[in-house]
């Protein structure tokens, strides 16, 4: 997890509402927002009397105009009774993309890299990792970002979040590595009940043949990767490249000397982390102690 994917972890990162923290709106997004206002205005309403018609609030109607929501299929069909059932916002509708909602500014090139890896390692010592976290989990993080995420874009940075994880299920012969920290599921959240469902979400994702997941117990000590998070990719073209991340911050790295250098201690932390079926053995303990 990290602040890109909104970021990875807090994925708030992409809450922010600042301009440089706003997640671009796809080019549908702002046609279909730019064919619901000039309807709108052709049937004379406002705005607040198009919210009564389509049950949204008026702030939701203004983001959907400016591209910025994706908006529910009751909004397109309120919305046409609303502007005289033209039918332009149904077919409209159809060739709607949210684009890269949910995501940091900074982040966004390498969610497109990963998209195309070959293989992908992830190193995490503050959150689970983003493509690991259960519903409740990804909610609770993007609850408690600051400054506070609006509302009405929890949906989309949810719904980003749980659309990168079938990564894992549709791509079997893409080896995805994860090392994590225990006291990464030590950390409570919630009640037992989301803790369990935690577990047991990341027993699923885990559970595949492509998907490999170590967790450094915590009598380990000290180890290669105390520098922070870290993430490693291949792609088709053999490049190698890494991302770090840091508050409000990330980085993209290609160097091939610092690259290599962060693949070695990967590879070092490997080998000090429990094995696969010993970090299951774990998770399974730690689902029964709740």
């Amino acid at each position: 997890m990290t602040h890109g994917d909104m970021s990875e972890s807090r994925e708030p990162e992409a809450a922010c509402e600042t301009e440089v923290r706003e997640p671009d709106p796809s080019d549908s997004l702002r046609t279909f927002g730019a064919v619901v206002q000039a309807l709108r205005e052709h049937a004379g309403l406002s705005r607040a009397e198009f919210a009564t018609r389509v049950r949204f609030s008026k702030h939701t109607v203004e983001s959907v105009e400016l591209g910025r929501r994706m908006p529910d299929e009751s909004f397109v069909e309120l919305g046409e009774e609303a502007t005289g059932n033209t039918g332009a916002l149904r077919k409209s509708s159809r060739h709607l993309t949210r684009g890269e909602v949910g995501l940091a500014a900074w982040f966004r090139r390498w969610a497109r890299l990963e998209q195309l890896a070959v293989s992908l390692c992830t190193y995490e010592c503050r959150l689970v990792p983003g493509l690991l976290q259960s519903p409740g989990y990804a909610r609770a993080v993007f609850e408690g970002t600051v400054p506070v995420a609006p509302d009405e874009r929890l949906e989309d940075f949810m719904a980003r979040r749980m659309e990168r994880q079938r990564m894992l299920f549709e791509r079997p012969t893409t080896p995805f590595s994860f090392i994590v920290e225990e006291h990464v599921f030590r950390r409570r959240f919630g009640d037992a009940e989301q803790m369990r469902e935690l577990l047991d979400h990341v027993l699923e994702l885990t559970a595949p043949r492509n998907v490999t997941l170590q967790i450094v117990p915590l009598e380990a000590g000290l180890h290669t990767c105390l520098d922070g998070p870290v993430r490693l990719l291949e792609t088709p073209k053999g490049q190698r490249l890494a991302y770090s991340e840091g508050q409000q911050n990330g980085r993209l790295i290609s160097d091939v000397k610092e690259v290599s250098l962060l693949y070695q201690r990967y590879d070092t932390l490997r080998s000090q982390a429990l094995n696969a079926k010993d970090s299951r053995g774990l998770l399974e303990r730690l689902r029964g102690e709740l």
